[in-house]
């Protein structure tokens, strides 16, 4: 799969309306804790990506286990899950309103979306 320039202009454009959607959900109701929830899905890859590369796979050897990389992906679906708990949380807890925590979470999705989108657009694929 090649990701071109219309590849690359799109999901920039949705990653700006991303981040658009959660500083709206802070700046309209001048509450600035959804802004918490832009440092979860930035996050939210980081584990992936650093138990992929100390699971280390071998060819040779099939018997390898891939509890590593089951590590990782359990701590991204947390932070996945805790980018759309806290807004729910701080809006039943009123700290923020209903609103905003709506905003956050749908601006949330868009950027972890983005970056997903991005890692399987620029994925590099080995040749054997």
């Amino acid at each position: 799969m090649t990701a071109g320039l219309k590849t690359i202009i799109s999901l920039s454009f949705v990653l700006a309306i991303g981040f658009l959607l959660v500083i709206l959900s802070c700046a309209l109701f001048k509450q600035y804790l959804p802004l918490l929830v832009v440092a979860t899905y930035v996050l939210a890859p980081l584990p992936n990506w650093i138990c992929g590369r100390c699971a280390n796979p071998d060819d040779f050897v099939e018997s390898s286990s891939n509890a590593v990389v089951d590590f990782g992906r359990f701590c991204t679906g947390f932070l996945v899950l805790m980018g759309v708990a806290l807004p729910a949380l701080l809006a039943h807890s009123e700290l923020i309103r209903w609103a905003a925590a709506l905003m956050s979470i749908t601006g949330g999705a868009l950027i972890y979306g983005t970056i997903i989108a991005f890692g399987m657009f620029f994925q590099e694929e080995s040749e054997f």
